[in-house]
């Protein structure tokens, strides 16, 4: 027995224009970025300083925000924006008030600006 396209089921053909439609091109955190972000992550929530955390993934950019407490607003903001890749680096640190504390290309040296010094014991 043969198919024609009109004897072939329509949901077939709505479902694959879905899951075209609904993949747009994102911009991501890859596993080792997020590796790393969770590390720092990870250490700051056993020091008490944050509590909770969110990720966006954007047509132009993808956001880690981080928070002391779920209501507020984020205490910073982990951003990879790979439009800035050739310019300043396409990762940046940004605090609460929006200042950019740090930008650059590697996201190790970015993720100093937040990360806790070692304490002289």
């Amino acid at each position: 027995m043969n198919l024609t396209p009109e004897d072939a089921d329509p949901s077939e053909n709505r479902a694959a224009a879905r899951n075209v439609a609904a993949a747009p091109n994102r911009v991501t955190f890859d596993r080792l970025e997020l590796n790393r972000i969770l590390n720092l992550y990870g250490r700051m929530v056993a020091d008490g300083e944050w509590r909770d955390y969110s990720i966006d993934f954007l047509r132009d950019r993808a956001v880690f925000s981080v928070f002391r407490r779920a209501s507020e607003v984020p205490l910073y903001r982990i951003e990879k924006d790979p439009r800035l890749a050739r310019k300043q680096g396409m990762y940046s640190v940004i605090s609460a008030t929006g200042l950019i504390l740090r930008r650059g290309h590697e996201l190790e040296r970015v993720l100093l600006a937040i990360a806790p010094k070692p304490a002289l014991v």
